[in-house]
């Protein structure tokens, strides 16, 4: 599988390369990384063949942004596909900035929610002038989803629903975004998405694994049928899926539990009895399905992307490795489905 193929993105075909960037570790996601470094980083990717590139404000309070942007400067604007996110707005830190224990060292930014209508446009002109760019190709609906905004959710997705959208209706018919969707942690949020408004696309984060699919299985089909794509974020599901078993090895933000390792184990087991890396698995799992456009496996040094290409491109066809391994058939929906969890449930 070549990883700078590109494949059609939505209804409106934008194209995007089977692997993109994804800008987390550009705000210092768990690790600090220098401006030379991040840049380096940048450069890897790009001449890797990479050209879809994600961020969001949150990434560093506005450091990921100001980064790719100033990366971006130099080069061709349409060869390029570049998603951020909106939801929340930055606001110049007065004293303290709030530390979120996620992006270390970030901008003297703290944050609100915000998914008005005027938060989404406000969101959207500032993300514009950290980026340096005139538009913004895919625009993502950030974490509106159970896990951040707990109680709080029922109120915030009205007002997304009776603000925001017209917002976001409004940017892609004016042309100042080619698609939009949601960029969340929950199969359910992008489920309910589909049946209260006209998404393109959905990024959805450690949902679709090697070691997660049973709740995404709806949500692909009903993709299929509206014609919406869905980008994987997350395909290591914090670390773990790419460092194997390790002491401190990270699964959904945190380290992972006992049962976790118990199971990755078991993958890297498999993985080696057939000469693949636990990471190549990984990173072409979710091609399994049509609905898959696009994944976004972070990287936090320089030399890491063409490494991921090497492991991304060079392991033959997902498809028929994950059937000959037992950890999954060509498509994980219907009866060839049930292979695809075998492996992480035993």
């Amino acid at each position: 599988m070549d990883s700078t193929g590109k494949r059609p993105l939505g209804p409106h075909g934008i194209p995007v390369t089977a692997a993109g960037y994804g800008g987390g570790s550009l705000g210092n996601f768990f690790r600090t990384l220098s401006h030379a470094d991040a840049l380096s980083v940048l450069d890897a990717a790009w001449n890797a063949g990479i050209r879809y590139f994600d961020t969001a404000p949150f990434y560093g309070r506005g450091l990921s942004e100001r980064r790719l942007g100033a990366f971006l400067e130099d080069r061709d604007r349409d060869e390029v596909v570049v998603s951020t996110k909106a939801g929340r707005v930055l606001t110049p830190a007065r004293d303290e900035v709030e530390k979120d224990g996620i992006f270390y060292d970030p901008s003297p930014f703290n944050f609100r929610y915000d998914y008005s209508y005027d938060g989404i446009m406000r969101s959207f002109e500032h993300s514009l002038h950290r980026l340096g760019t005139s538009r913004i190709d895919i625009l993502y609906v950030h974490d509106i989803d159970s896990l951040n905004q707990g109680a709080d959710l029922p109120s915030r997705l009205q007002t997304l629903k009776t603000g925001g959208i017209k917002a976001l209706e409004e940017l892609r018919h004016a042309g100042d975004i080619r698609a939009w969707g949601l960029g969340v942690n929950e199969v359910e949020a992008c489920l309910d998405c589909l049946d209260y408004a006209d998404p393109d696309t959905f990024l959805l984060a450690g949902r679709f694994t090697l070691l997660e699919q049973d709740a995404i299985r709806p949500l692909l089909d009903r993709c299929l049928e509206r014609r919406a794509s869905i980008v994987v974020g997350g395909v290591f599901n914090s670390g773990i899926l790419a460092t194997g078993a390790v002491p401190g090895a990270r699964y959904n933000y945190a380290e992972a539990p006992p049962q976790v390792l118990e199971r990755v184990h078991r993958l890297e087991a498999v993985c080696e009895t057939h000469g693949v890396p636990l990471s190549a698995a990984a990173l072409q799992f979710p091609f399994v399905h049509p609905a898959v456009v696009s994944v976004l496996p972070a990287r936090r040094r320089h030399g890491v992307q063409p490494r991921a290409q090497h492991r991304f491109a060079g392991d033959g066809n997902p498809g028929r490795f994950l059937e000959r391994t037992g950890i999954g058939g060509p498509d994980p929906r219907g009866s060839d489905a049930r292979g695809s969890t075998r492996l992480a449930r035993t």
